[in-house]
């Protein structure tokens, strides 16, 4: 089978797990919890966690982590090269997610409890941010990071950002994966599916529907309809932050990467920033707050330069040791 015709397939069963933890939702929405006590809390967790839920939890997220690392590790052992037909190992992963996403599942509507019972909130949305960021170092070569110049980045730093990337973002999608339980808010439901997503795009490996440059992009965008709906659920008032912001990044990087024309792009430049002027004039946030705009592009690419900063210093500090005699 063609990596094509199941990514299509992947996408509509994605669909319909996010349309079963829907049609769930009133088990785990009866479970009693905690008062909201701010912006440190995460108000999904049981107010007495028992032993079980505890163990089940770890357990079944430990087994999913690392029975995907291991396939990570083999299929690079074995040196697979990209093809549009699946090898074995595909059908494996594919499997493992497909059974781990049963069992949470069944987890959910047993114990309730997931990881977020003991991990911060930050820990979670800190490792999907930490994975956007990864991308955007990673395709560089094919788009620059600023409107589609190159980036003179040390070419063992690439070559080391494509070899381990497998691994950090295998585990930055099952640990967001089983931090949550499976309640059925928007929230919830639209992070569920952007996590069957990321699931089935880390069972593609060295497939080429894996760097399909459009599946890809989808994968990177969806993360602004989550922040937004997140924010709109929880009643901020700060949604024009996420939605403008990750507009900005699609703007400054991903949209270089893209078959657009100029003309195409230059019509997006106007749009965003009519768009930002309308949102900011009529909506309480007011002209005031505009600067909102730039503040997950300034983390994003922030990141990215503290990264390359700490693989330069490493650089620099392997070369003053003294050489072996």
């Amino acid at each position: 089978m063609t990596g094509r015709r199941v990514l299509f397939i992947g996408i509509f069963v994605s669909i319909l797990l996010t349309y079963g933890i829907w049609l769930g939702g009133s088990i785990p929405a009866s479970i009693t919890k905690l008062p909201d006590q701010g912006l440190n809390w995460y108000y999904w967790k049981l107010a007495n966690p028992t032993f079980w839920s505890r163990v089940t939890a770890w357990g079944m997220y430990l087994g999913h982590q690392l029975s995907i690392w291991g396939c990570i590790w083999w299929a690079q052992q074995t040196q697979l090269k990209y093809k549009s037909a699946l090898h074995p190992i595909n059908y494996l992963i594919l499997g493992i997610n497909l059974t781990f996403t049963a069992l949470h599942f069944l987890q959910t509507y047993i114990w309730y409890d997931a990881l977020a019972q003991d991990t911060s909130i930050w820990a979670s949305q800190g490792a999907v941010v930490l994975l956007l960021v990864f991308v955007l170092i990673l395709e560089t070569p094919r788009r620059g990071l600023f409107f589609g110049n190159p980036v003179p980045f040390h070419q063992q730093f690439l070559q080391i950002i494509k070899l381990y990337h497998g691994y950090f973002f295998s585990f930055a999608a099952i640990y967001t994966f089983w931090y949550h339980p499976m309640e059925a808010t928007s929230g919830h439901l639209i992070g569920f599916l952007y996590m069957f997503l990321l699931l089935l795009q880390s069972s593609l490996i060295f497939n080429r529907a894996h760097v399909n440059l459009w599946w890809t992009f989808t994968l990177e965008i969806m993360v602004l309809l989550h922040s937004v709906i997140v924010a709109w659920m929880l009643g901020q008032t700060k949604w024009p932050t996420f939605l403008f912001g990750f507009i900005g990044i699609l703007i400054i990087t991903q949209l270089h990467g893209l078959p657009v024309g100029t003309w195409t792009k230059r019509t997006i430049y106007v749009g965003f920033l009519v768009s930002v002027l309308a949102v900011y004039t009529l909506t309480e946030r007011g002209l005031g707050r505009i600067y909102e705009i730039t503040y997950i592009p300034l983390i994003e690419f922030g990141l990215v330069g503290v990264i390359y900063f700490i693989f330069v210093l490493f650089l620099w500090t392997i070369s003053r040791l003294p050489a072996k005699t």
